[in-house]
């Protein structure tokens, strides 16, 4: 009996039906038994330039470029003359470096050349490693996608190595990071060990119901079991939000009245003139969007018309743009002078112009809720906003460092939802068959969440945000 509940077990983990497929080296996508290679630093002059090549003529490449020297001990950088293979003519004096296969990022045989940065060197040696059979330049991501087809990362760190690689503030490296650490992988493999195990509790009792050797109380054990991965779901996608907002930019709109000084709060948050700034009330007359960093965390901060009427045509379009966007704000940085602080309440309420105060003045007046006193002319009060700003898209992103791994895709979001879709089927109760088919699609989302059998469509999408060299 022993026996069949350990082939159930075994038959769980892979589904119904279905023989275990492993990542596959031969798909065309891949270029299969091509060796490619590309500039893996960025473009322009720079002191060093790094050079990188995969594949089984890597070997080949860098003993055609060093000849007659031998392929130096693995994984130690030498320094090495360049030359090209055709005309031997001196290229470059390197540190070259031999990785071979599989200890390396992509598992493939790689080499990587540290040149001189200057564009003549790393147009000759591209050239040069263009001239050796076997080779080819690489597309976007490939190197990435080959790391991946062979098991070096999962599509979920590939997905934070690409978010690493774009990172603008300090909370989208964290959250990155956290990624390409497997964090989100392995979360999603203790969910589908919860899975696999109800599963075969479920299969065992479907083949042997009868047998008074299975242990009482298993299925109820795996309905508690389903019950909580269930709770757990649910959790994440409530965050789901949180996490794109941090890989994207929350929405941050600065509104109020003409001359309460917005354009000017949108300069000082930038730090550069993006918007005009003149005593002239309705100089704003459409938004103006920026990307910012503020305070660590990505915002897309937008200026506004000032909202008032009785105005031309021009600027009426402007406010009504300018209320508009306050629909699918984020937060809200409601800017109002001072000296007129009888506006709307909005998310976080600032009050410019704090110098005009009369030095009596310890508040601009009673019954106002929680604002931030600031002065753009003289700065002061902008720590204090930038605080609240902080912690206001803390709340709304989420904090990187701490708790769980953040949903920072739609993927992800589908995923799941499909996986806790699937489980809202599962009563063993009523139905044992459907009971497991609702875990076998639940486990199924799971794979595809985690990277084990997305379509060539789906993982072209996700790699095509690399740049070519990684």
């Amino acid at each position: 009996m022993w026996r069949g509940l350990c082939t159930l077990v075994a038959r769980a983990a892979r589904g119904p039906h279905r023989p275990c497929r492993r990542r596959s080296s031969e798909s065309p996508a891949l270029g299969s038994g091509t060796t490619i290679f590309a500039l893996s630093s960025g473009q322009g002059r720079c002191g060093v330039a790094v050079i990188r090549a995969s594949g089984p003529a890597s070997s080949l490449a860098l003993r055609s470029l060093t000849a007659p020297r031998a392929l130096p001990p693995a994984r130690r950088a030498c320094l090495r003359l360049l030359s090209d293979p055709r005309s031997g003519e001196p290229l470059d004096r390197a540190l070259v470096l031999w990785f071979p296969g599989p200890r390396s990022f992509t598992g493939e045989d790689c080499v990587e050349l540290h040149v001189h940065g200057g564009p003549a060197v790393v147009s000759g040696v591209l050239q040069a490693l263009g001239s050796v059979p076997g080779l080819r330049p690489a597309q976007a991501g490939e190197f990435t996608r080959r790391a991946f087809a062979r098991g070096k990362l999962s599509l979920t760190e590939v997905e934070g190595l690409a978010d690493l690689i774009h990172a603008e503030t300090e909370a989208q490296r964290r959250q990155a990071l956290r990624q390409l650490d497997g964090e989100l992988g392995q979360l999603c493999r203790g969910w589908t060990e919860t899975l696999t195990k109800a599963l075969a509790h479920v299969e065992a009792y479907i083949d042997f119901g009868e047998d008074d050797n299975l242990e009482e109380g298993v299925l109820e054990q795996a309905d508690r079991d389903v019950r909580a991965l269930e709770a757990a779901l649910r959790a994440h996608l409530r965050d789901a939000r949180r996490g794109q907002r941090l890989r994207s930019g929350a929405h941050v709109v600065v509104t109020g009245p003409p001359n309460a000084g917005k354009s000017s709060l949108v300069n000082l948050l930038t730090r550069k003139p993006v918007s005009i700034v003149s005593p002239e009330p309705g100089t704003t007359r459409d938004v103006l969007e920026t990307p910012v960093d503020l305070a660590g965390f990505p915002a897309l901060l937008s200026d506004t018309a000032g909202l008032r009427d009785g105005v031309g045509p021009v600027e009426q379009e402007g406010v009504r743009r300018a209320r508009e966007s306050c629909s699918f704000l984020d937060t809200v940085v409601a800017r109002l002078g001072a000296g007129n602080p009888n506006g709307g309440q909005r998310l976080l309420l600032v009050l410019n112009k704090c110098d005009l105060l009369p030095p009596e003045a310890a508040s601009p007046g009673p019954g106002l809720p929680p604002h931030l006193l600031l002065s753009c002319l003289t700065r002061e009060g902008l720590d204090g906003l930038l605080g609240a700003l902080q912690k206001e898209l803390a709340t709304l992103c989420g904090d990187p460092s701490t708790g769980p791994p953040l949903l920072t895709r739609a993927r992800h979001q589908h995923h799941l939802q499909g996986c806790l879709d699937a489980l809202g089927h599962f009563a063993p109760a009523r139905d044992l068959a459907l009971a497991a088919e609702a875990l076998r699609v639940a486990r199924r989302h799971l794979a595809l969440l985690a990277g084990g059998g997305g379509t060539e469509e789906v993982l072209d999408i996700i790699f095509r945000d690399f740049c070519v060299g990684k």
